[in-house]
């Protein structure tokens, strides 16, 4: 996935930054397509409390970002179709961490996981994933520095 505001841009131009609100109450601050679709960078804030901050690409979550959900968990990375996709961080609220490759929206492929005190376990939560499920041990140290690296781009987008 390409790192900058580069990875937002498809055949569509932004035309436009504007702040709208939704009928259901959600906000979208940010860049827009001459479609009329959230493009480029952008801060999206659920009412549920949810708010995502990055880079959207024909209306989804796509490139660089940070969501941060109401129980305080966060996720920092990369996103595809609206989704976790490609190297991110997702730290639960209770400060458990998963380091690694993701599809679809959850951990698939190589990952760390850090508890809260530290540790990662025993034996170690480090290696090949599907799901939550650690599917092969093995050390992934690339991937972890992948996904470190992911989760430093989002957190550096300004809007």
């Amino acid at each position: 996935m390409a790192s900058g505001s580069e990875s937002t841009r498809s055949s569509q131009e932004v035309v436009a930054r504007q702040k709208f609100t939704y009928p259901v109450g959600d906000t979208y601050d940010g860049e827009w397509s001459n479609e009329g679709r959230k493009h480029g960078l952008g801060h999206l804030t659920l009412v549920n409390g949810t708010r995502y901050m990055g880079q959207f690409q024909n209306g989804f979550c796509h490139g660089h970002g940070v969501s941060r959900f109401p129980d305080g968990s966060v996720y920092e990375g990369e996103f595809q179709n609206g989704k976790y996709s490609g190297f991110g961080v997702f730290t639960r609220n209770d400060g458990m961490r998963y380091e690694g490759k993701f599809n679809n929206g959850g951990a698939d492929g190589e990952g760390l996981i850090t508890f809260p005190d530290g540790t990662n376990g025993r034996p170690r939560q480090e290696g090949h994933f599907i799901g939550n499920e650690l599917v092969e041990r093995k050390r992934v140290i690339e991937s972890v520095k992948k996904a470190q690296h992911a989760a430093k781009i989002a957190r550096g987008i300004n809007i």
